[in-house]
């Protein structure tokens, strides 16, 4: 399992997450780690140099992440994300049909039992932080007798909390399909076996200047879920 590299140069490193690799190892489990990789990549690519993730995505989330390559390169898109200048883009599959076409979910996010762990925007415990997230529907449909629908959207967050896509869809009761911690209850829908989240792009400025914007393509999974959505929807 490896990313593959969207775009880099001397500064800045863009690649494509897949889904099942962790950014760094957690100590409990042998997940293949982005880390890992990077540090095999640099001794063959950029010796001379370190890497600095300035955001993550979770494990199950496949697409765009951006490392930076030096320090100097770290400040500068880390000022950018305190500032929410840079722009990101997810693609999700919910369960339920959206009611409208376009919405704000405005939430504050907080734990879920007191401490470490899941995340909550219905009952959170202890510090709570603001948390935005924009959404517009791509698709929503009927897909089986049972009841069972399913809604494609395009998730704008403003602002970057763990989690934070995943609870602020759960706290409106459409989770995201196939979220084994926030709806471990309901049934896998689409033909996914992971959690149906891909970053698919981001916007920020260079450190050169250069206003860029960079895309990870839809994985198979998101491609087979489309052609079933259109499907059932033509």
């Amino acid at each position: 399992m490896e990313p593959k590299i969207i775009f880099e140069d001397e500064e800045l490193l863009v690649v494509d997450k897949p889904s099942g690799m962790i950014v760094y190892p957690d100590g409990r489990h042998d997940y293949p780690a982005l880390s890992n990789w990077l540090e095999r990549y640099k001794k063959t690519h950029w010796p001379d140099k370190e890497f600095y993730f300035v955001h993550r995505i979770d494990r199950e989330t496949s697409g765009i992440l951006v490392i930076a390559k030096t320090p100097a390169a770290h400040e500068f898109l880390k000022e950018q994300f305190q500032n929410r200048e840079i722009k990101k883009t997810y693609r999700a599959f919910v369960y339920g049909t959206l009611k409208d076409d376009r919405g704000m979910i405005e939430k504050p996010i907080g734990s879920a039992r007191g401490g470490l762990g899941p995340r909550s925007a219905t009952r959170p415990h202890g510090t709570m932080r603001e948390a935005q997230t924009l959404y517009r529907v791509l698709a929503r449909t009927l897909l089986d007798k049972k009841g069972g629908e399913a809604s494609y959207v395009e998730a704008f967050p403003k602002t970057g909390r763990t989690h934070q896509i995943r609870v602020h869809f759960s706290a409106i009761q459409h989770p995201i399909i196939c979220d084994q911690l926030y709806a471990p209850q309901r049934a896998p829908l689409l033909g996914f076996n992971r959690l149906a989240l891909h970053a698919f792009s981001i916007s920020f400025e260079h450190p050169n200047g250069k206003q860029m914007t960079f895309e990870a393509p839809l994985p198979q999974d998101f491609i087979e879920a489309e052609r079933q959505l259109a499907a059932k929807t033509a």
